[in-house]
């Protein structure tokens, strides 16, 4: 029976038209093992039609699979884990899938197997995460041994693809070190067909990117970070700017001063160590670049470092005594490597470029200066500090000279306010910082204005942003002596925390402690904030005791907000160390305390898109009693999801349409912050709506945050979203009705979106996606203006020059070109503004009178008088044709000229080798006399033709080609590409199309670099080098001759 049974079934699964699994259901309650197996086997063929129906029979299936007598106990595990699939119950799939053993295939193409293996590996990586997160005394979670089959069969199966980027995922998600460590050394041995999986170097590139961007906890990513480290020293070619960079996440500043001194030691391996440190002053705090400068010694002198060090009992002794041990190339080599690890070569590297390219344009500022209310002292406020924005660091403080009158109506802050922005215009222009201010600083036995004084030093302080060490003593004296004057010592306080942000410096800390002690509001939120700049990141329990004490104790709330602001900035990046003090703030009674717990969250997970954070973040939002907690609950969002800047217009959609306008303005807000720069046109939709929003706050930040995302935009037509945000902005800033508080937002506004000389974007990640904590820490600040509007200047510390420098080994800038593969106009400045109104497109049309009638009458017949007697007029027309021809000869001689003087001013600036120079300078000549003509046009081809090779660049070309009259011919069709010449204007979204020139002389040390300050490396070191002309501003150690030195604007007293 059962044999014939058997023989039977096929043909019955097999039947065309099956409509029913009710015939194979009946055999499974058969007593043979045999017709059983038969039956679970056509019906894992038919489950996919008959599941429905095959549910009914779930409990003889399951009882099948418990039966461990039974053989084909898995098959019936597989039909019953397809059956609760299709019934949508996961869980219960999973755990069948999982008995299924072998027979579930995890290379299967289907719905069935891609489900299950996506809810086995979130299940297998959460409990492997609870496992790592588990306290050492508490008993970690148990894994099923079948889930961990499972996971390990496709991995196998997905190493074997060399599929490496999945299971890389897959290692990090479930914190498995030694996969991670599998599949990058795999990546060497069999390479992979993605980029990321050609070689381990790759791979690791890739990991340490990831770190940075996607893995939360701090733990694991330092675990992380120790097995990158250990994986970089056992390759044969190590890759020593991504060992640094895992160093120096580490904070183990004694292996990165070891690795300095390795390949400085090394002549060939110079340019990577000067590389290295310049990757170092970028993504470091001045503590970490302090104790690696302390550490830094030549190895061929350790021992008389040593005694050095014995004798003097300082570390930069030491540094002193090795170095003079070491031999002369070293010891200049180290010389260098100090000079840049100080922040002395690459500040001024950077001013250089803003202060050559600067394209401030002074007419917008004039236009806003004579639309705004005159007598409104809020809107002149927003001038200064616009122009100072539009100014920052280009050392261009014309605007102001021009406008001394206008500028001295400003009294008591807005003058404080004014002198400031004097730091923002000169910021990094450290050699001349003192003689700049010196008629506002204050003197001995005499003062002008407690508030030009305060001013002044804190200008000092933005001057030396992050680099405080020059200027450290005399701020500090000035504190001292500053007696009882709080507008000196608030001045003073400011520029102390941020000219030694991150130094953890305990002098300074104790003397800003005591000014606090002093219980005055001015003096003491500055000194509070101050506090908080200084201690930057350290979490120190001490500090934020103090502190949070003398924020219970005190009576004046702007001590109290400063104190807050301080205790968020001490948090600064320690992430879920800092879950439990945000706990304690927010159960605070007092709404400014739970204000500070906000930006604690902001600035101890920016840029980490911590997914607890932002629960935390979103619960306030909509909770909050204070309207001010819940304003910057929003704000703080942005911070968080500044990594991720894609996320962010998502996550507040819903919290900009509350009805809270505060809920509204920090929406505003937190896109601006994390969409700065990206012209996103989801974050660009958000907005729009806010910009005509009823309550003038909202609008304000709205204005304000729609200009950080189109900071540098490069779309320029009339038609495009910047240059129709422009026209927004005159519009708001020249309506009489509009209100004053959105007026100031868009002068502010207007200031941002050509920031720096239209050179500068704000970005709170490095090259290297870390997080910039210079930035960070000045967007924050800045957003703090609704209280204060002083701290609108700190936005200056988030701007960063979009620019690639390049340099020799002498830390020189050599003549070196890339190329843009778009054409110039795609990424070209914005057009300046003009006051000329353009004519109607239509003209109005024009009424014909009965007298008009006959007077055209009258001029046709004069008409054809005038035709009959052209005919004796040939001559005369001869003539003209001669006149013509001479006065095009004399205007290709003017253009020859104008280019010759063009030429000599570019090949001074060393835009125009010497042999191109002479090239062009023979054909001129050449063309003297009668071919004047003939001359422009063989100049115009050789400068195409220098442009085409990448020996002139493209904005040379068109200094030149500009002189060339349109009468000896159509102006030349724009190229589709651009030659940039070194220093050059790389926006972030130029990087994609930037690549190096055939056959060019420098390369980068960093293999694929093309922005920020790169090291080249000389392909024929032999030949002579091309380098640019010396600048005053450039670091040598030696002062800048005064007459090159721009005075400051006079002093300003207002007068009735």
């Amino acid at each position: 029976m059962a044999t014939a049974m058997v023989g039977i079934v096929p043909s019955m699964a097999h039947a065309p038209g099956l409509t029913s699994a009710a015939g194979l259901l009946a055999m499974l309650e058969e007593e043979a093992p045999a017709l059983k197996a038969a039956a679970l086997r056509k019906l894992d063929g038919v489950v996919s039609d008959f599941w429905a129906e095959i549910s009914e029979a779930l409990p003889d299936i399951e009882s099948l699979y418990e039966d461990e007598a039974f053989a084909e106990r898995q098959l019936a595990a597989l039909l019953a884990s397809k059956v609760y699939f299709y019934l949508g119950e996961l869980g219960d799939a999973l755990s069948y899938a999982l008995g299924a053993g072998d027979l579930f295939c995890v290379d299967e193409a289907s719905e069935f197997v891609d489900t299950l293996l996506a809810k086995a590996i979130d299940e297998y990586c959460d409990l492997h995460r609870k496992r790592a997160e588990a306290p050492p005394e508490s008993e970690a979670p148990p894994i099923d041994s079948r889930l961990s089959s499972l996971v390990d069969r496709m991995v196998e199966s997905s190493l074997g693809r060399r599929a490496y980027q999945m299971v890389l995922g897959l290692a990090l998600e479930s914190r498995r070190l030694e996969l991670v460590e599998r599949v990058i050394t795999l990546c060497d041995a069999a390479p992979g067909d993605h980029e990321h999986d050609a070689s381990t170097a790759a791979m690791l590139a890739y990991c340490s990117v990831l770190f940075t961007t996607t893995i939360v906890s701090r733990e694991f990513r330092r675990s992380l970070l120790t097995l990158l480290v250990k994986i970089y020293r056992s390759q044969p070619r190590p890759d020593y700017l991504g060992l640094c960079g895992c160093l120096s996440h580490l904070g183990d500043g004694a292996a990165v001063a070891e690795l300095l001194r390795t390949l400085v030691a090394t002549e060939d391996k110079r340019l990577v160590a000067y590389q290295m440190a310049f990757d170092l002053v970028e993504n470091c705090t001045q503590s970490f670049l302090k104790a690696v400068l302390g550490l830094l010694q030549p190895a061929p002198a350790a021992e008389a470092a040593e005694s050095g060090s014995a004798e003097a009992g300082s570390a930069p002794a030491a540094a002193e005594t090795a170095e003079a041990a070491a031999p002369a190339g070293e010891a200049e080599a180290f010389n260098k490597l100090k000079l840049i690890l100080t922040g002395e070569v690459p500040t001024a590297l950077q001013l250089e470029f803003l202060v050559r390219s600067n394209k401030t344009d002074s007419l917008i500022l004039t236009n806003m200066k004579r639309a705004a209310d005159q007598r409104n002292s809020l809107c002149h406020s927003a001038i200064v500090v616009a122009h100072a924005i539009m100014s920052a660091g280009t050392t261009a403080d014309a605007f102001l000279r021009d406008n001394l009158e206008w500028l001295s109506r400003a009294t008591n802050w807005a003058k404080f306010t004014a002198t400031a922005t004097l730091g923002v215009i000169h910021r990094g222009h450290v050699k001349q910082a003192l003689s700049l201010l010196a008629p506002y600083l204050p003197q001995a036995g005499m003062s002008a204005s407690p508030f030009s004084e305060g001013g002044a030093l804190f200008a000092l302080g933005i001057i030396h942003a992050n680099n405080g060490a020059p200027i450290r003593s005399y701020l500090l004296d000035a504190l001292r002596n500053a007696g009882t004057s709080e507008v000196v010592q608030h001045g003073c306080a400011l520029g102390i925390g941020i000219a030694s942000m991150g130094s953890n410096d305990d002098e300074l800390y104790e003397e800003l402690k005591a000014t606090l002690f002093n219980d005055s509001a001015v003096a003491g939120e500055a000194a509070a904030l101050a506090m908080g700049l200084v201690t930057l990141g350290s979490g120190s329990a001490k500090a934020i005791d103090e502190m949070l004490g003398y924020a219970h104790d005190t009576s004046h709330e702007k001590i109290i907000r400063g104190l807050a602001l301080a205790i968020a900035l001490t948090m600064y990046g320690r992430e879920e160390e800092a879950d439990d003090l945000v706990t304690t703030l927010l159960h605070d009674k007092d709404p400014i305390l739970r204000y500070g717990a906000m930006y604690t969250i902001a600035f101890a997970y920016a840029c980490t898109a911590s997914n607890a954070a932002l629960r935390r973040l979103l619960h306030v939002a909509v909770s909050d009693v204070s309207d001010d907690v819940r304003r910057a609950a929003v704000i703080a969002i942005g911070f968080v999801l500044a990594a991720n800047p894609n996320q962010c217009p998502k996550v507040v959609k819903l919290l900009a349409e509350s009805y809270n306008p505060h809920v509204r303005y920090g929406s505003a807000m937190a896109v601006g912050v994390a969409c700065t720069g990206s012209a996103s046109k989801e974050a660009l939709e958000l907005l729009a709506p806010m910009l005509a929003d009823p309550v003038d706050y909202v609008r304000q930040g709205a204005l304000l945050a729609t200009s950080m995302v189109l900071m540098q935009c490069s779309d320029h037509r009339e038609e495009g979203r910047a240059a129709e945000h422009r026209k927004h902005l005159q519009k708001v800033v020249a309506d009489k009705h509009e209100d004053t508080m959105t007026k100031f937002g868009a002068i502010v506004a207007t200031g941002l979106l050509d920031a720096g000389g239209r050179n500068v974007s704000i970005s709170l990640l490095s090259k290297s996606s870390s997080r910039v904590m210079s930035s960070i820490v000045g967007v924050g600040v800045f957003t703090h203006f609704w209280f204060w509007h002083p701290l609108l200047l700190f936005v200056s510390l988030a701007f960063h020059p979009t620019c690639a420098v390049g340099l020799n080994a002498d830390l020189a800038m050599p003549v070196w070109r890339l190329k843009s593969n778009a054409p110039p106009s795609a990424f070209a400045y914005p057009p300046p503004t003009s006051n000329e109104k353009k004519e109607a497109a239509h003209a109005a049309p024009t009424a014909v009178l009965s007298t008009s009638a006959k007077a055209s009458k009258a001029a046709k017949s004069a008409k054809a008088a005038a035709d009959s007697a052209s005919a004796m007029e040939v001559d005369k027309a001869e003539e003209e044709k001669e006149k013509k021809a001479r006065e095009a000869e004399k205007e290709a001689k003017a253009a020859v000229e104008a280019m010759l003087g063009t030429l000599k001013e570019l090949n001074e600036r060393g835009s125009v080798s010497a042999s191109l120079a002479a090239e062009l300078t023979r054909l001129a000549e050449t063309g003297e006399g009668e071919d004047t003509t003939r001359a422009l046009g063989a100049m115009a081809g050789a400068i195409e033709a220098a442009h085409a090779r990448g020996d002139l660049a493209t904005a040379a070309r068109t200094a030149m080609r500009k002189h060339q009259p349109k009468a000896s011919g159509e102006e030349p069709a724009e190229p589709p590409f651009s030659i940039l010449e070194n220093p050059a204007r790389v926006l972030r979204t130029q990087e994609r199309v930037i690549s190096l020139l055939p056959n060019s002389r420098y390369t980068p040390v960093a293999k694929g670099r093309v922005s920020g300050i790169i090291m080249l490396t000389d392909q024929t070191p032999d030949a002579e080098q091309e380098l640019l002309p010396a600048s005053s501003l450039i670091a040598t150690g030696e002062s800048a001759p005064d007459e090159e030195e721009p005075s400051p604007p006079a002093p300003f007293e207002f007068t009735e």
